[in-house]
């Protein structure tokens, strides 16, 4: 079992983080559940989160995306249910109206 000491008196298990849905700050976006996550053994810290690539895939079938690795440091807080990240490359972006 690999515990992870996320504050003052704050530890998690690994495990129970991949349960949790990750959430993009920055348009309200469900990104998925954790796959992956990528550890410095050293340091024993995360160093990021990795995601399942699924856009632009039918029903998860036809064509094949990258994963989503989201760096540790874009980790806005780890809730009960929620991990809350801010991934700018994951926006919609807007567009612009002619006028």
């Amino acid at each position: 079992m690999i515990q992870i000491r996320m504050g003052v008196g704050q530890v998690v298990r690994i495990s129970d983080l991949r349960v949790r849905e990750v959430i993009n700050v920055i348009d309200g976006r469900r990104l998925g559940p954790i796959k992956d996550i990528e550890l410095d053994v050293e340091e024993g810290k995360i160093q990021a989160l990795i995601l399942p690539g699924m856009n632009g895939r039918f029903l998860g079938l036809f064509g094949r995306n990258e994963d989503a690795i989201i760096p540790w440091e874009k980790v806005v807080k780890v809730g009960v249910d929620v991990i809350l990240v801010e991934a700018y490359s994951f926006a919609t972006p807007h567009r612009k109206d002619k006028s």
